[in-house]
């Protein structure tokens, strides 16, 4: 699979480009956090997520509130940031400067849509409870469904690293 651009990142030798093991640091994330701009400032929002692969494109799917800032400001928005890390651990060293941090983490840009279609929206939710469950069909509340808002997140570049 190719992604429609790859980021480059500056520490070669901690890039990773194998769409495999992209995947599962994606699998193991449990929070993307979302950049939006906010009158030239940035609003990051740490969000639960749920992802798919549909035709070569990666999809992060979110869920929400029908009201709220990132709401507000995701109409604004040509294109959003997104984050996602995992596998945290302090590697310890005799001197301060020995100390460094392992980690793994996904960065990347894509464009942000509601889901209005329930079918599709139902589908997103699916993603999300999968993706903290490993359960694959849930059933959801109309009343609840009617109050929450499904996002779909079209990758189109990132960067993949990992210490």
């Amino acid at each position: 699979m190719e992604f429609t651009e790859m980021i480059a990142v500056r520490r070669k030798d901690r890039e990773i480009k194998d769409y495999s093991k992209i995947m599962d640091i994606i699998n193991d994330c449990d929070c993307c956090r979302l950049g939006l701009v906010d009158n030239n400032e940035a609003y990051i929002i740490p969000m639960n997520f749920g992802y798919d692969i549909i035709d070569e494109q990666i999809l992060l799917y979110f869920h929400c509130a029908n009201e709220g800032r990132k709401i507000d400001l995701l109409p604004k928005q040509s294109v959003v940031s997104f984050e996602m890390d995992t596998k945290h651990r302090l590697a310890e060293g005799n001197l301060g400067c020995d100390f460094s941090f392992l980690y793994q983490s996904i960065m990347g840009t894509g464009t942000v849509k509601e889901v209005s279609d329930i079918d599709e929206k139902i589908y997103g939710l699916q993603k999300i409870m999968a993706h903290y469950t490993n359960k694959t069909q849930w059933e959801f509340n109309e009343k609840v469904l009617n109050v929450t808002k499904v996002l779909k997140l079209s990758v189109s570049a990132l960067s993949c690293k990992e210490h």
